[in-house]
């Protein structure tokens, strides 16, 4: 597939406080977040072009309910530290997109409670309100919220494009065999350089 600017949009996927900064909610429960940092900086020149490029820019943010009554077996039986450390609560500044890619007026913002952004029936909406057909994906973490947002966009026949250097994950072998997983059937896989090449 090829990268272009028309009916193209980037989704930046949860840069949140929650998981990009060293006090945040998922590093307090006992993750070792410091190997999801290495996505800012790509993040921000894609954003970057994105802005002088025209593109839009949907950010998704990971958010649950204070109580947590949507958090579902992930909070309650897989993650239950996310819960006992207040991580991803809506109203906190934990849920809130790192300032380094504080969203812009005219940019979109939709929150979920599982990893896929088509979880959330306003993504899709908004895909289709644009009038979009590609998605360039960036963000955290390759094999759970990218990767299950990827894989739901392709069997939805969106053009999918990961741009490797501007995602990551917890553990390097994970985020390896996720970024083949989705090269091999749900996406073409990018750097930064050829998106930035693409838009210019």
């Amino acid at each position: 597939m090829k990268l272009q600017r028309e009916n193209t949009a980037l989704v930046v996927i949860d840069m949140q406080n929650s998981f990009c900064k060293i006090d945040g909610g998922t590093g307090r429960a006992g993750f070792p977040i410091e190997g999801l940092f290495s996505a800012i900086n790509p993040c921000i020149e894609l954003v970057k072009s994105a802005r002088q490029s025209g593109i839009p820019i949907i950010y998704t943010r990971y958010v649950y309910k204070k109580d947590y009554s949507d958090g579902g077996i992930l909070v309650e039986d897989l993650i239950p530290e996310l819960k006992a450390h207040n991580a991803l609560v809506e109203g906190t500044s934990d849920i809130d997109v790192i300032d380094e890619l504080k969203p812009a007026t005219n940019d979109i913002i939709i929150d979920k409670n599982r990893p896929s952004a088509f979880y959330s029936p306003e993504f899709e909406e908004t895909l289709k309100k644009l009038n979009l057909t590609n998605l360039v994906f960036c963000g955290v973490t390759t094999n759970c919220c990218v990767e299950s947002s990827v894989r739901d966009a392709s069997q939805k026949d969106y053009k999918s494009f990961v741009v490797e250097d501007a995602v990551a994950e917890l553990d390097p072998q994970r985020h390896s065999v996720a970024l083949q997983t989705m090269g091999m059937l749900f996406a073409s896989v990018v750097k930064v350089k050829d998106v930035q090449e693409a838009w210019s």
